[in-house]
């Protein structure tokens, strides 16, 4: 039984070592806040073309149509 105590105390004073340490990081250490600039490539900001005869240009009908004229 002492074997455990010795245990469960060293774990006890690990646990309150991590603690305190956690803690005073979250008191002591104000985070510095800056502006971030992030740039997007204008090819993501484009709307999808709109095809002209009005048919479904989704990437599905997109694939489909590449598919059956690359197989003729």
């Amino acid at each position: 039984m002492p074997s455990l105590m010795r245990f469960l105390t060293v774990i006890a004073a690990m646990a309150a070592l991590g603690f305190g340490a956690v803690f005073a990081l979250a008191t002591f250490v104000t985070p510095r806040t800056r502006e971030i600039v992030v740039n997007i490539p204008t090819t993501k900001l484009r709307p999808p073309a709109v095809a002209q005869d009005g048919a479904d240009r989704s990437a599905g009908a997109r694939a489909a149509a590449t598919d059956a004229v690359e197989t003729r």
